[in-house]
């Protein structure tokens, strides 16, 4: 594909349960090479846009074509260059991860000798060299976690969806993730990274998008976003979500105790 050319593009983009509309008319160029930075409060249309990206929600008004391909007509090949590690995931967790990989592996097709060797470089790369063969229902949310991101890499994606990717995570993973972002960008892959936290955000985007109430109501840098509407990304949140009196609500709750 040309690099000049959108990997992701949205238009007209609407979606509704029943009679409420989640989506109100998304329009977006994502570009190979990008971080995009996804944000906004709970119900915005968040979970919603990422499970109509991954295929998961294919009832949908609007036209999206992913890498050229038109994710309505033709979902199935799409799936197979993006990767997906949503926010809450369940594991199979009476197999070791090695056995996961595995099956999350031949599920893409990938070749038996190529999954365990990549599984197994990745997972130890994570600090999980000796966890390899135990079940992982003995792990904790943070491993868990490690072994979610490898299933969403390990087939070396197009595209990389992450939901909260870091929860769970200690401090030193958190740094792992944040490199490995900037490096799987410059190896041109797409990352399309949803996080409530704003700091992170803020370090890993190439370009932050706002949702509120089913549009996007911020789309640039956070320089441009900073120019704008001033201050930090948190106060730039607040003020486009119609929070800006959040402090307000922080001194409300400590009044509770007085």
């Amino acid at each position: 594909m040309n690099q000049d050319e959108p990997i992701i593009r949205i238009e007209n983009l609407h979606k509704s349960y029943d009679d409420k509309q989640v989506l109100k008319g998304i329009d977006l160029e994502i570009y190979p090479g990008e971080v995009i930075g996804y944000i906004g409060p709970n119900g915005a249309g968040k979970s919603t846009t990422v499970k109509i990206l991954t295929g998961l929600i294919s009832d949908f008004e609007g036209h999206i074509t992913v890498d050229g391909i038109n994710l309505k007509e033709n979902a199935l090949p799409i799936k197979s260059i993006i990767g997906y590690v949503p926010e809450n995931a369940e594991l199979y967790d009476v197999l070791t991860p090695l056995e996961y990989l595995d099956f999350v592996g031949k599920l893409y097709d990938m070749e038996t000798s190529l999954i365990a060797a990549r599984a197994t470089k990745l997972l130890t790369a994570f600090g999980l060299s000796e966890s390899l063969n135990k079940r992982m229902d003995t792990f904790s949310k943070g491993m868990r976690q490690k072994v979610l991101l490898t299933s969403g890499i390990i087939h070396n994606p197009k595209i990389l969806i992450l939901d909260e990717p870091l929860s769970g995570l200690d401090a030193n993973a958190v740094i792992v993730v944040k490199e490995l972002i900037s490096l799987l960008a410059k190896e041109g892959k797409t990352i399309f990274y949803c996080s409530h936290m704003m700091d992170i955000v803020e370090k890993v985007s190439d370009r932050i998008l706002l949702i509120n109430q089913g549009s996007i109501v911020a789309n640039g840098t956070f320089e441009q976003l900073k120019a704008e509407h001033g201050d930090s990304l948190e106060h730039i949140f607040a003020k486009l979500t119609g929070h800006a009196e959040t402090s307000g609500s922080a001194s409300s709750i400590m009044s509770a105790f007085e």
